[in-house]
């Protein structure tokens, strides 16, 4: 069963105490923990090499400190564990910044704080980790409820069950889930709870998708009542073929829904004159590796439908199509970057 919140790291499932990082000094923990984002960056200079030896050999709380990071890596493989959460933040934050040094200070308290109280277990990484159910990068799921729901979990997400006598609610952490809710409630609302409100559902088939700061709702049957957190006498009714936006303080406009956003159930991406950054942002959902293109073909239109279990045929066929060359780096933890940049050529 799952730790309450507040509990200390030491009662963590997975949290095993090591005489490797017994006493690490947090300087050095830290230190740590900045080397190993250095040594993702590419292409890999020898002399960054020569020095991250070096370092590991002026101290054994150096290299005490870097077992313990690779003792942990090793036993948290899933794409969605806090560490491995907290570590591709890490990396996609501009060094040096406040976010991250702030991002490595959590960092090292996931890593090496096994001792210190346990106050990180309400973040976004850490409840997505433990949630009931949840979907890693690139991993979609669908499965059947106690009163007969039906769930399709998207890409990266993660839902806690909170059925009761009284109602039916699912709390979306993070992602994007399809449900289409049972007949056997016994007269219980459904619901489904994210950090800016509730989406009623009102015998109905929805989509939900938590995005940064708001909720994004498309009603494909029925009908569904959007109650903003902060602003409840705001609230709003969606009818089937409808879709809205809401924040915690209100309801954006309604427009009809964009049947070709729920291509995803299928296994694919339908851009209809979609931006390239904007596609490659969307398609970088489905893979652990990192999306870009140069400003000048940003802006670039795309029209198709992209499977997005494969992202590097997607990548190929795009660079093909668009006469641009996909770039691809490799980094030092096995992390994979392309770039879509103009051909020299053209």
């Amino acid at each position: 069963m799952p730790e309450e919140p507040g509990q200390p790291l030491a009662h963590s499932s997975w949290y095993q105490p090591t005489a490797d990082a017994a006493d690490v000094p947090p300087q050095v923990a830290e230190r740590a923990l900045e080397w190993l984002l250095e040594l993702q960056t590419q292409p890999l200079a020898p002399s960054t090499l020569e020095a991250w030896e070096a370092w590991r050999s002026a101290h054994p709380d150096h290299e005490r400190a870097w077992r313990r990071i690779e003792s942990v890596r090793g036993r948290l493989q899933a794409l969605a564990s806090p560490v491995n959460a907290a570590l591709a933040q890490a990396t996609l934050t501009p060094a040096p910044s406040g976010n991250r040094r702030q991002v490595i200070k959590t960092l090292a308290l996931l890593v090496f704080g096994g001792g210190v109280a346990w106050g990180l277990t309400r973040s976004e990484p850490w409840q997505q980790w433990r949630a009931d159910l949840r979907t890693d990068i690139g991993q979609q799921r669908r499965l059947v409820l106690e009163d007969g729901s039906q769930l399709v979990l998207n890409t990266h997400s993660a839902v806690n069950l909170a059925f009761s006598a009284e109602e039916r609610r699912l709390r979306l952490i993070s992602g994007e889930l399809l449900v289409t809710t049972g007949k056997a409630g016994g007269g219980r609302p459904f619901l489904v709870e994210t950090a800016q409100g509730l989406a009623y559902a009102l015998g109905t088939r929805y989509a939900v998708r938590q995005r940064a700061g708001r909720t994004e709702v498309s009603v494909w049957e029925g009908a569904v009542r959007l109650v903003p957190r902060q602003a409840a006498q705001q609230a709003l009714v969606l009818q089937a073929g409808q879709q809205a936006t809401f924040s915690a303080q209100g309801v954006g406009d309604v427009t009809t829904a964009d049947e070709t956003r729920m291509a995803w159930t299928d296994g694919v991406i339908v851009a209809r004159g979609m931006r390239l950054d904007a596609f490659l942002a969307e398609l970088g959902r489905y893979t652990t590796d990192r999306l870009s293109c140069a400003p000048a073909v940003s802006g670039v239109r795309i029209s198709g439908s992209y499977p997005v279990a494969d992202s590097d045929a997607v990548i190929a066929t795009l660079a093909a199509a668009l006469g641009l060359q996909a770039q691809l780096r490799q980094r030092f933890w096995g992390a994979r970057q392309w770039y879509l940049a103009p051909s020299p050529d053209a």
